[in-house]
């Protein structure tokens, strides 16, 4: 059975040192702060978005798709490197045009084995996926299969984040300065869902330990194979992780449980200060 290789895009949120411990090939996405563009955690990290973003009179960075060129030059290097066949998981094709910059730089390899996988969701409901491409691939499980599987499981996929303001709502143009004012007066928590390729309200709750508690009982209905916490430069997220684990039905190997920082591409429509969990359900 031949070499499969796994490339992801930015908006997954994998770590570029995990990414590539795991061979993860991640494919940037654009970041633009007024007339300074970056590819996300190429020339511009976690870290520094995070600076950016929350300066002072900070220009509101605009996001945009991966280059098909990008795509190309990945998938050149994985044939180069060795791969016999390529398995791309991206961020939903609903809320980003990168999945077409894929399929502009498949048709440039008409003779290589490359399968495109829409995640329907992004941030880590890309990166666990690919994570489990990265097993099955380990096994010699066909790309075929792996494109299979994963597009099969994106179902038992969930992301649910507990905004913390809802600033970055209005600086994107996702919700009237009125109804921002009126909301943040009433110390209204948005909850939101990433779930079938669509961003979604799912409740709004007063205070901030009210909308973590909300979190984790919407994401522990059921046991839980991977759960991937999410935060946007939070202080406590280690206590949310803790407490969201211990009610897990069945409980969860540690080993199974990260904790990851949403970077450049999925950040500006957040905000700072948000903690939420995306979870790999067990099958039904």
């Amino acid at each position: 059975m031949g070499h499969v290789a796994i490339v992801t895009d930015s908006a997954s949120d994998l770590a570029p040192e995990r990414a590539a411990a795991l061979g993860i090939t991640v494919v940037p996405l654009a970041v633009t702060f007024a007339d300074a563009s970056f590819k996300a955690g190429v020339d511009l990290s976690t870290e520094e978005f995070w600076r950016r973003m929350t300066a002072p009179d900070a220009p509101f960075p605009k996001t945009a798709a991966s280059a098909p060129g990008d795509f190309a030059a990945a998938y050149k290097e994985c044939f180069d490197g060795g791969a016999d066949a390529i398995v791309s998981v991206h961020v939903a094709s609903t809320l980003s045009g990168t999945i077409k910059s894929a399929e502009v730089a498949r048709a440039m390899f008409p003779e290589r084995e490359i399968h495109i996988v829409d995640t329907m969701g992004a941030s880590m409901c890309e990166g666990i996926l690919a994570e489990l491409g990265v097993d099955m691939a380990r096994l010699s499980v066909s790309a075929t299969e792996i494109a299979r599987v994963l597009t099969e499981r994106r179902d038992d996929v969930d992301m649910v984040v507990a905004l913390d303001t809802l600033e970055y709502l209005k600086r994107g143009g996702r919700i009237s300065g009125a109804s921002a004012v009126m909301l943040t007066l009433l110390s209204v928590k948005p909850i939101i869902q990433v779930k079938n390729g669509k961003v979604e309200t799912v409740d709004k709750v007063r205070t901030r330990g009210k909308a973590r508690e909300r979190v984790i009982e919407l994401v522990t209905g059921r046991p839980i194979q991977r759960l991937a916490i999410l935060h946007t430069m939070t202080a406590d997220v280690e206590a949310f992780r803790d407490e969201l684990v211990a009610r897990i039905p069945g409980g969860i190997d540690p080993a199974k449980v990260t904790i990851d920082t949403v970077g450049p591409s999925i950040g500006p429509h957040l905000g700072p200060g948000c903690v939420g969990a995306v979870v790999l359900y067990e099958p039904a």
